[in-house]
């Protein structure tokens, strides 16, 4: 099921863009509720409100919106994040502006775990460059650190899987979950066990 869309159905217009994204916007509602396999077509044009031929337009079946929705939710969350750290001066502000972003996004967007969850299966080729791509961009952006002096040289790229994971599961308990705890709070302790570890502080 690993289809890729046809270039033909890409839109050229901004029109066609904004119906293409209204769809997965209601494609993310529709998956996010029910799941894949529960999933219908006539259930994301009604969320869309446009006609069921309208679907055809962009995609050829559930199974290549499904695909698309994963590389747009992912891209959103990467833009969602880049933004609110993109003024941040230095790598560990960097990482708890980072962290409260990315539970802002999954307490607004709770149908991304149901959805990157069953892209493994339905969508593997899709789910493993949500996560490579992920992991990528903060692998260059712990070298940069580095490079400046920011963080202590190591393993960035086992490093960037490692923080990744610890946000992943974050946003799973925290946001999908349990809203109670400010995100804030939750990536000011995070960013602590980053910069400091698990090792007794020493004594001043």
């Amino acid at each position: 099921m690993n289809q890729v869309s046809s270039s033909n159905k890409i839109p050229k217009t901004a029109r066609g863009k904004r119906t293409r994204d209204k769809l997965l916007r209601a494609a993310e509602v529709e998956f996010g509720e029910k799941g894949f396999h529960e999933a219908a077509v006539s259930g994301i044009t009604y969320r869309a409100g446009v006609a069921l031929g309208t679907f055809y337009t962009y995609f050829e079946s559930k199974e290549e919106i499904f695909q698309a929705l994963v590389s747009f939710m992912s891209h959103r969350a990467r833009s969602w994040i880049a933004e609110r750290v993109s003024d941040a001066p230095d790598r560990l502000t960097a990482e708890q502006m980072g962290l409260e972003a990315y539970i802002e996004f999954v307490r607004q967007h709770k149908g991304i775990y149901r959805i990157i969850s069953e892209a493994e299966f339905v969508a593997n080729d899709a789910f493993r460059e949500h996560y490579t791509s992920f992991a990528a961009a903060y692998r260059a952006n712990l070298e940069e650190a580095g490079n400046r002096g920011q963080i202590r040289e190591g393993d960035y790229d086992t490093w960037s899987w490692a923080i990744m994971g610890m946000a992943v599961t974050l946003g799973m308990r925290y946001a999908e979950w349990d809203e109670s705890i400010p995100p804030a709070q939750i990536a000011q302790t995070i960013t602590d066990l980053i910069a400091n570890g698990l090792r007794p502080l020493k004594p001043k």
